[in-house]
């Protein structure tokens, strides 16, 4: 493995500090060069977040006709404002025992690698469908690159037209999953005003809040408690609400002119959130207080009985596919009926301050990718891996 191809490619993708508050164009550029000296035809895509920072989308082809397989993956890493040793940055990649160290080891610069050794590995003079690589920026902070894909990308709407297989390399230690958990973002704000707190001329915003969090922490209760809001297909069975606050105020003695709470929703596959967002939007007017709702993304879910479920399993030598309770690009991605998340490395491990992926799941990875590109671009019998 010391001297893989997947493993000198992790190694330089680790190197580019790519964390979602940047700009990814300088990995993006790197993988353009290398996918288009391999033989693929490369659509960029380019946008600006919120914060007017650049990011780049490529979505690469190789092969003849339609159909055949995607894979996606997302070029960005979370930041690492801590890291477990001080002889190394977290993008400096570090090689110790048996084990890939470095921000994006896991998730997801390691799966990229072990794909782009995959492709490289399989002689498509032999192939009669075409391998598509999708990288997506922003995966880490609410799906912005897989949005655009889907809303402007030509070559997206080929894998959707053609019934592309996808492949979303997210780690799963190389289990099947399915299916996961989805991501919604409820934002609250109240409104009062600064002022000496040992006068009556201030208005403490907490104060306004307070009474919609009582409903909220009920309704919250609600579904942690209440079955018909359980899904135990997944581990935890709940929507996982997380609430995050602050009032900015750094003085005791000044009223808080104002508070703003954030409430983060994993709603999953087969349970209604609707009726769920309703009751959460209804307090909020009964207390006066202003909300923004956003959907990242969808839950994902693949008919846990189709034909790539089937294949991955055999690949595997597994007999039950997975959920996950984390979300990914796939819960954008509801156009492409057959999917799977499914790449090397635990989902444990990523955004750790100790960040890694062993050896032995990259070798796996680039085995499993290689023997899934043979089969659904060139129609060749699954084989069962080494494990």
């Amino acid at each position: 493995m010391q001297n893989s191809k997947a493993l000198r490619y992790a190694k330089r993708l680790i190197r580019f500090e790519s964390t979602s508050e940047q700009s990814n164009r300088y990995v993006a550029k790197y993988l353009e060069i290398k996918l288009k000296k391999h033989g693929f035809v490369v659509e960029k895509l380019m946008y600006r977040d919120a914060r007017k920072v650049r990011k780049i989308n490529l979505i690469a082809k190789k092969g003849m006709g339609t159909g055949g397989m995607a894979y996606f993956g997302h070029t960005d890493v979370v930041p690492a404002p801590t890291w477990f040793t001080r002889k190394a940055t977290p993008f400096e990649p570090v090689v110790a025992g048996d084990r890939l160290y470095g921000r994006g080891a896991c998730d997801m610069k390691g799966s990229l690698a072990c794909m782009l050794e995959a492709a490289q590995s399989v002689n498509f003079e032999t192939m009669n469908k075409p391998l598509y690589l999708v990288f997506t920026a922003d995966e880490e902070v609410g799906f912005g690159g897989a949005k655009q894909v889907v809303e402007e990308s030509k070559l997206y709407r080929e894998i959707v037209q053609g019934g592309s297989v996808a492949v979303i390399g997210e780690p799963t230690m190389l289990d099947v999953v399915h299916a996961h958990k989805g991501s919604y973002l409820m934002r609250f704000r109240t409104t009062g005003k600064a002022a000496h707190s040992g006068t009556r001329e201030g208005k403490n915003a907490n104060w306004q809040m307070i009474p919609f969090l009582n409903d909220l922490w009920r309704i919250r209760e609600e579904t942690e408690t209440i079955v018909d809001w359980f899904d135990e297909n997944f581990s935890p069975p709940t929507v996982s609400m997380n609430l995050i606050m602050s009032d900015s105020n750094q003085a005791v003695n000044v009223t808080s002119a104002r508070c703003t709470a954030q409430l983060y929703l994993r709603p999953m596959p087969q349970v209604d959130c609707v009726p769920l967002v309703q009751m959460i939007l209804q307090a909020a007017k009964k207390h006066e207080v202003q909300v923004d709702f956003k959907r990242n993304c969808e839950p994902m879910w693949s008919d846990p009985d189709s034909d790539l479920v089937k294949q991955a399993l055999t690949l595997m030598g597994a007999s039950e596919v997975k959920t996950a309770g984390y979300a990914t690009d796939a819960g954008v991605l509801s156009e492409i009926e057959q999917k799977i998340i499914f790449g090397p490395g635990s989902i444990a491990q990523a955004h750790t301050n100790q960040e890694f992926i062993s050896f032995d799941q990259m070798q796996k990875a680039v085995q499993a990718y290689t023997q899934l590109i043979l089969h659904y671009c060139g129609g060749e019998p699954i084989k069962p891996i080494s494990v």
